[in-house]
């Protein structure tokens, strides 16, 4: 028996999970491009639990920080607008897909602008903190990319979305394949 087979006998018997979760991505993806409008809705009811869950752990990693030091109020603001922007998204569904992009572009504006501040304070503290800096700027861009041009942003997002889809379910596929021969020859 080779090294292989072991580490590959655990997965073996589930590529046919692994090939229906590549089935389930094509499916998305199609479901994308063909209907950007139910894409767009999912992604808004995704974002909004992304972006509250996200604040609600920031705020708690913010009140865990109160203990250890004074300097907790940047990231403690940072959850509660990430908090705010999820709640918006999840109950406001007639916001739809334009307010979407400008809510995206607003947090990652207002993310950028925290996670500069908080490199500028932790430039005392640890070394690289640059790249804190660098996130916090690529953000920022990010942002007012989207701000200025909200139509193209809608189109994007769903269209990374689909294609991004395509690839992992072909990739699911294919492995899944790989590993049913695999197990075929070895078995």
């Amino acid at each position: 028996m080779t090294m292989a087979m072991p580490q590959l006998a655990g997965i073996s018997s589930n590529w046919g999970t692994l090939a229906f979760r590549g089935v389930l991505a094509i499916l998305l993806g199609l479901l994308a491009f063909a209907m950007p409008g139910l894409a767009m809705a999912a992604l808004v009811t995704l974002f909004g639990f992304y972006a509250l869950m996200d604040g609600m752990l920031t705020i708690t990693a913010a009140l865990r920080g109160v203990r250890e030091h004074d300097r907790w109020g940047w990231m403690f603001i940072e959850g509660i607008a990430g908090a705010v922007v999820g709640l918006v998204a999840l109950f406001t569904p007639v916001i739809g897909a334009i307010a979407l992009v400008w809510l995206i572009a607003a947090w990652a504006i207002a993310t950028g602008a925290l996670e500069i501040a908080a490199a500028v304070h932790l430039r005392k503290l640890i070394e690289r903190e640059w790249m804190l800096l660098v996130a916090g700027v690529l953000s920022i861009a990010l942002g007012l990319v989207i701000a200025l041009q909200p139509g193209i942003g809608i189109a994007v997002i769903v269209t990374w979305i689909g294609a991004y889809a395509l690839v992992v379910g072909a990739v699911n596929i294919a492995l899944a394949l790989r590993i049913r021969r695999w197990t075929h020859d070895h078995g």
